[in-house]
């Protein structure tokens, strides 16, 4: 049986990037399937976590997913990989923001969501009681500001001042004096800038936003934080999913906005070092993020915010980002499909995200997420290697 994973499609303006492109891309990154470690696998370990690729279902299942675009092209190798492991499983996950992976969540229309910010309270309490929910981190990234100005290559410095006054619309021009302070020898020319931003309701905009309102006053005073804000008025471009607002950038001269760094990574985008809290400008990369994760301590609920982390070396907008799985399944074949999804993100997952711009998960993390997520199905044990 073949895996159908569908996507749904950003609207593009003019030349974009494809989802198809950009799977072509990943694709050519990623290679085929990857193997089981070479360590023997424990006693009685489940079936999707063997190197044997036996199927622990009789027949065939399917499940489905929608949620953020942050960690989707991750998603998308995971769910390919898993395929060809097990057949008879299909899972169809669409990428389709944050904030409509929660809403339909909770309406019960897919079997498990995805956001890039963990659910409040009151969103949780929302969620049908014979349902529940359980909020599972399964890998991390960053955000970056990718840039498409000729001539100026990745590693532009912007100061916590520069980039909050792009995103607010106070600093219009490349060659601001601002911007040409901190990069001394680098040629800004007399360009407008474009900023580009989310359409939809994005975990990646709610990140991006917390971190901006906890460095600047002005900014949680005025435009805030959250899924969706009010931009201000002024060259601002709004694009739907981070594949959207990759594709804007870089068809738009003198463009900038903020996405995920698997995205600026694979698409070959220029991306600029941020300052940290800390007073050092910062490239994102598996080192600095992962620092950042270090800096955090994520509690049992496996739910925390990291808005503006502190330390030497860390990189300053990142997270984690969730699977939204319920805590009641009434079909033990689903629930048992939803364990085996977790185990092999949790497994073979974590050894392909650094290739295509994510942060592996700490084995103390995945143990936490073990814990909480092999209370699905009363069937399955998921393993760890």
């Amino acid at each position: 049986m073949v895996l159908h994973i569908n996507f749904v499609q950003a609207k593009r303006i003019g030349a974009s990037v494809s989802l198809v492109a950009l799977a072509a891309s990943l694709a050519a990154c990623g290679g085929g399937t990857p193997t089981a470690t070479s360590s023997p696998t424990d006693a009685g370990a489940s079936p999707a976590a063997s190197a044997t690729g036996d199927s622990p279902f009789t027949e065939s299942v399917a499940v489905t997913g929608a949620g953020a675009s942050f960690p989707a092209p991750l998603y998308q190798r995971w769910f390919q990989d898993l395929s060809g492991k097990i057949p008879q499983l299909q899972v169809n996950y669409q990428s389709v923001g944050s904030g409509a992976g929660i809403e339909q969540f909770t309406k019960g229309t897919v079997d498990f969501g995805a956001s890039d910010t963990a659910m409040k309270d009151d969103a949780i309490a929302k969620v049908p009681a014979d349902k529940g929910v359980t909020l599972l981190p399964m890998t991390a990234g960053s955000i970056v500001f990718a840039y498409n100005v000729e001539g100026v290559q990745t590693g532009l410095k912007l100061t916590r001042e520069v980039y909050v006054g792009i995103a607010s619309g106070e600093i219009t021009k490349w060659n601001d004096p601002k911007i040409v302070a901190a990069n001394p020898g680098v040629t800004l020319p007399d360009l407008a800038i474009t900023f580009v931003h989310r359409s939809d309701g994005s975990g990646t905009t709610g990140v991006f936003t917390k971190h901006l309102a906890a460095i600047s006053p002005e900014w949680k005073s005025t435009i805030g934080e959250g899924n969706t804000v009010q931009w201000p008025a002024g060259a601002f471009v709004g694009a739907k999913g981070n594949e959207g607002v990759t594709a804007q950038i870089q068809q738009t001269p003198g463009a900038i906005g903020y996405i995920e760094y698997g995205y600026a990574k694979t698409n070959k985008l220029n991306f600029a070092q941020l300052e940290n809290k800390a007073g050092e400008f910062v490239e994102a990369n598996d080192e600095s993020v992962g620092k950042t994760l270090a800096s955090v301590n994520l509690p049992e609920n496996l739910i925390a915010f990291i808005s503006d982390p502190e330390g030497p070396g860390v990189y300053p907008i990142a997270s984690y980002t969730w699977l939204l799985m319920p805590t009641k399944v009434a079909d033990p074949t689903k629930a048992k499909a939803l364990e085996v999804l977790v185990e092999y993100g949790l497994n073979e997952g974590q050894e392909v995200a650094s290739e295509l711009g994510y942060i592996p998960l700490p084995k103390s993390v995945r143990e936490k997420v073990v814990a909480a997520a092999d209370k699905i199905s009363a069937d399955y044990t998921i393993t760890l290697k």
